[in-house]
């Protein structure tokens, strides 16, 4: 059973992730609620918690007829149910089809499953589907075989959906960025050398005290351009923003990235973005905010996985107790650059 301090900051911070694992009684009211109920909150001198529904019926509650907390089974069991139907489908089911499988409205259906996962039905099929073409593309020989491969009906549906999306051609993901020009230089920073890499898309890769070396090692068959005139321009802002990150709009999401993972890897590394300067959050945290609250060490994978230093922000990540954890360039930078912010 969760410990009555932490039901009741779960319940201030109206945390969906304790749904399910208790229910808040309201004494004065006789309804109890899930921990994430929109109504306003009552005094903590009113309130007593449950270990389920049941319980707090037995103590002559009734359930809350806006968040519905009997209802958190079930939900969890349509969205299973749903995504097991999108998996196995060979074409992407309607949220009417979805609906009707579990017993919803759309409109209802629509609104749990994205609160379970962050995403709307048809968001998530389309990134189960770019995530499989990313997966085949990475691993087959024939770009168009991968298409198919990864559930799309016709190649131009798959250009059509990843338009702006990929970056680099779907061809340089089987060819170790072939056909892609990508030029870079290493700079002298307040925290050591800095290698910037940017494709036509964006920013491909930021670190520290490497060269061309691990550029290469990267994109073996990519073009590697040493400068370049506007390649120039965009170093300079990113040199900029680095030096000074506190200063920098929150995520630095104003500078152009060409980075690819899995659906859920990108969905962390949005979560990074959006963290504001100067403050932390805990790889639960990430993952809760990337949709799957128990995926704290694939949180964590992504973070590692993370090829753009500072322009995703993976050093703002900290541990739940408070310790810094790691970080790759060394726990020197990551303390400077929070440091930086912090100011």
């Amino acid at each position: 059973m969760v410990t009555d301090d932490t039901a009741w900051a779960a319940v201030k911070r109206r945390d969906r992730r304790f749904d399910g694992r208790f229910v808040t009684g309201v004494l004065t009211t006789g309804i109890y609620c899930r921990p994430s109920c929109a109504a306003r909150h009552p005094s903590r001198e009113n309130v007593r918690f449950f270990t389920s529904g049941a319980e707090a019926r037995a103590a002559g509650l009734r359930a809350c007829k806006r968040c519905l907390p009997d209802d958190v089974g079930r939900d969890e069991a349509a969205v299973l149910a749903a995504i097991d139907e999108i998996k196995q489908a060979d074409d992407k089911p309607s949220l009417d089809e979805l609906a009707q499988l579990t017993g919803y409205s759309p409109t209802h259906f629509q609104r749990v499953f994205k609160r379970a996962t962050g995403l709307s039905p048809a968001a998530y099929s389309r990134a189960l589907r770019e995530e499989r073409a990313r997966d085949a593309l990475s691993t087959g020989d024939s770009v168009t075989g991968a298409i198919y491969e990864a559930g799309y009906g016709a190649p131009s549906r798959f250009y059509e959906n990843m338009k702006g999306r990929m970056g680099m051609a779907p061809s340089a993901w089987t060819n170790g960025g072939a056909g892609v020009t990508i030029h870079w230089a290493v700079v002298p920073t307040s925290m050591g050398p800095m290698l910037v890499a940017a494709t036509e898309k964006g920013v491909c890769r930021l670190s520290f005290d490497e060269d061309e070396t691990e550029l290469r090692r990267r994109f073996p068959k990519a073009e590697l351009a040493e400068g370049g005139v506007d390649f120039e321009t965009l170093l300079a802002e990113v040199v900029a923003t680095v030096e000074a990150p506190g200063d920098a709009p929150a995520g630095f999401g104003h500078i152009p990235l060409d980075v690819k993972g899995t659906a859920f890897q990108e969905a962390c590394w949005q979560a990074l973005r959006e963290i504001p300067p100067g403050e932390t959050r805990t790889y639960a945290q990430i993952a809760a905010a990337a949709g799957n609250p128990k995926a704290v060490r694939a949180a964590g994978s992504a973070n590692a996985r993370n090829n753009v230093a500072v322009l995703i922000p993976c050093h703002r990540v900290i541990r739940t107790g408070g310790d810094l954890g790691g970080y790759a360039y060394g726990l020197d930078i990551k303390r400077e650059l929070l440091k930086r912010e912090a100011k």
